[in-house]
């Protein structure tokens, strides 16, 4: 998903993502971009850009089938209304 980080530009892993408001290892994704399979409101702590844990930011009413071209470590529980998300990267 471009070369952020080193990443390489195509995804070769995928995840299903249960929204949490635990930041802890099983929740995290990472720097992994999001497909959202059901449309909504999806809150997510984005990755700063020296790797550390940047801001938690609320993107509202986000498309299904959309790829939500973010790098993010967590995607949290309250206020995320989508279903269906899948961390990519």
């Amino acid at each position: 998903m471009g070369t952020y980080l080193k990443q390489p530009d195509f995804a070769t892993e995928a995840v299903a993502v249960t929204p949490s408001n635990t930041f802890d290892t099983p929740q995290f994704l990472g720097g992994s971009a999001l497909f959202i399979g059901e449309g909504g409101d999806v809150s997510v702590v984005m990755r700063a850009i020296d790797g550390s844990l940047g801001n938690a930011i609320v993107f509202k009413n986000v498309p299904s089938g959309t790829f939500l071209p973010v790098i993010v470590d967590y995607v949290t529980a309250t206020d995320t209304t989508a279903l269906h998300i899948i961390a990519v990267k």
